[in-house]
């Protein structure tokens, strides 16, 4: 398909599919095994000026947009879901720096992050506040030029590996949502610790880590925006951030398609490949199909965002949505298309099928998608009919 890409949008494609071939899918079996970070990867994707596609120029990156980085993590998700989040995730973590940071918060963090020299995460989620994120128990206490933060981040990406990480916190539970701040701590802070790493069914070459708190005392100019602004930060960040979920969902789903058509060519059955059975055309039929849309929607949703618009809430739901569900469809599929081989951990179509699972529950389940996609079409209603 045709999606008028730039000579440097291709570029990126390019290398990407290169640095994929020839140095993830050698290791990716080993390190969904073993559960390894893969920083030696981390530091190709460096060398190879990825890991700054979205950061501004005078930052050190190549100043590209949401589009740049979807088009990276698709083509490094069609080989291992879990290895591109090391550069999808750290994206997640250096959105709201970006969005929210000041002159001096930029200059200090960026450059770094770059050149690949340090990764970001994003600190959010608790045990008892996931999408219901106003819920949240970790505090943030002024004391003179401080901020003193305690409290525990749950199954945060990139958590242990990174060393900047955007944090919520409360500053103010009396007030709910508007009482909560999002402030930047460095990784070696007194007072931050990290917990046990999590043992998980997919995205097991990522590390996924809980954020410890404990009298942790972070500089009151590491505030990003103001306090107060702390799920203005979130919300805009995980808008920003969705469509990056969506391309490595639908990374998974294109590498899935990939295996499967090239196993049905090889694999004979009743004297004859079994391509050439119109059962399973007609299921990679649907499963390209459903992967074209996904990667249309997907690149529309970052082109809307590049392009300046105001608004973007819905189509980034969306594109998160329709591309999660897409993934777990076409890799169960996949799966089925090897039949008992697919079933098999030689293969790779079971680690993807496990991998695209959580693309349907991370940065907003599915059900959550839905609720955002159905408010702003109402809002839009409203909006149209005064």
């Amino acid at each position: 398909m045709n999606y008028s890409l730039t000579e440097e949008q291709q570029m990126i494609v390019d290398t990407c599919r290169e640095l994929a071939r020839e140095k993830i899918k050698p290791v990716r079996e080993k390190y969904d095994e073993e559960g390894i970070f893969p920083w030696d990867i981390v530091k190709e994707m460096a060398a190879a000026d990825l890991m700054g596609l979205f950061i501004p120029e005078q930052y050190g990156g190549l100043g590209g947009g949401i589009l740049e980085l979807c088009l990276a993590v698709e083509e490094l998700s069609k080989v291992c879901g879990g290895i591109s989040l090391a550069m999808a995730s750290t994206a997640l973590g250096t959105f709201p720096i970006l969005l929210f940071g000041n002159d001096e918060q930029k200059a200090k963090y960026l450059p770094d992050i770059a050149a690949g020299k340090k990764l970001a995460a994003f600190g959010l989620t608790e045990a008892n506040a996931g999408s219901d994120a106003g819920n949240m128990l970790t505090t943030a206490a002024r004391d003179g030029d401080h901020y003193v933060l305690n409290g525990t981040k749950q199954w945060i990406t990139n958590g242990g590996e990174a060393e900047i990480y955007t944090v919520i916190a409360m500053t103010n539970k009396v007030k709910g949502t508007r009482g909560a701040t999002a402030f930047i701590v460095e990784k070696g802070t007194k007072g931050f610790e990290f917990g046990k790493k999590e043992n998980k069914m997919g995205i097991r070459a990522s590390a996924t880590r809980e954020l410890v708190f404990t009298n942790c005392r972070v500089p009151a100019k590491n505030i990003l925006s103001k306090e107060g602004m702390g799920f203005i930060v979130a919300v805009n960040t995980l808008n920003s951030s969705r469509p990056g979920v969506a391309a490595q969902a639908l990374g998974i789903a294109a590498g899935a398609l990939d295996a499967a058509v090239h196993y049905s060519r090889q694999r004979v059955q009743f004297g004859q490949p079994i391509s050439s059975i119109q059962a399973v055309q007609h299921m990679l039929a649907n499963m390209a199909t459903e992967v074209e849309a996904a990667r249309a929607l997907i690149y529309v949703a970052a082109r809307t965002i590049d392009g300046g618009a105001k608004s973007f809430a819905k189509i980034s739901a969306m594109c998160k949505l329709f591309a999660s569900e897409v993934a777990m469809r076409v890799t169960t599929e996949a799966v089925q298309v090897f039949g008992g081989y697919g079933y098999m951990k030689e293969y790779p179509v079971e680690k993807m099928m496990r991998d695209a699972k959580i693309t349907q529950i991370y940065e907003g389940t599915n059900q959550i998608q839905r609720n955002e996609i159905a408010l702003q079409l109402i809002k839009e209603a409203a909006k149209a009919k005064k």
